[in-house]
């Protein structure tokens, strides 16, 4: 593993890009997070999936179905197009990309403007696809303290 190149195209070895965030250093920022996310569907690392969503949406994952398309497809590259940081707190973020791959029905590529919200020094994925269950004024789940329609909502 030690002479890898890392999955997510920074021309890096694993082991000294996304491989260190695999192993529990916080990435330092959303590219960096998305980065080792993409790696982790290319690696099959699903628990690093889970553990790198927001937590309050964690348990929505499906991960079987997360693992099954992870190792049934053949992960062909990644294109970082923006990454852009919205100060405040907590720090918000967008990434958008393109993640190119292939599976049992052919060659795919799909462009995606990923939310991000950083909490207590880490980043996490917001996923839009996991129903959250909350009232606009009820508290975020990203534990800033302030309402779901002041913080995370307006990045979805």
């Amino acid at each position: 593993m030690n002479s890898t190149a890392c999955p997510c195209g920074s021309g890096q070895l694993l082991t000294l890009c996304c491989g260190r965030y695999h192993a529990g250093t916080a990435p330092a920022s959303a590219e960096a997070l998305m980065r080792s996310r993409y790696s982790a569907y290319a690696l099959g690392l699903v628990d690093y999936l889970v553990r790198s969503t927001l937590p309050a949406q964690q348990a929505g994952l499906d991960q079987e179905a997360i693992q099954t398309w992870s190792l049934r497809s053949t992960w062909l590259g990644l294109e970082v197009h923006e990454a852009q940081l919205i100060e405040g707190e907590p720090q918000h973020a967008y990434v958008t990309f393109t993640a190119h791959w292939r599976d049992d029905g052919g060659e795919h590529s799909h462009r995606e403007r990923s939310a991000f919200v950083r909490n207590n020094g880490n980043w996490y994925f917001i996923d839009p696809t996991v129903e959250t269950k909350l009232g606009r004024n009820d508290p975020c789940p990203c534990s800033s303290g302030l309402k779901f329609k002041k913080c995370c909502a307006s990045y979805f």
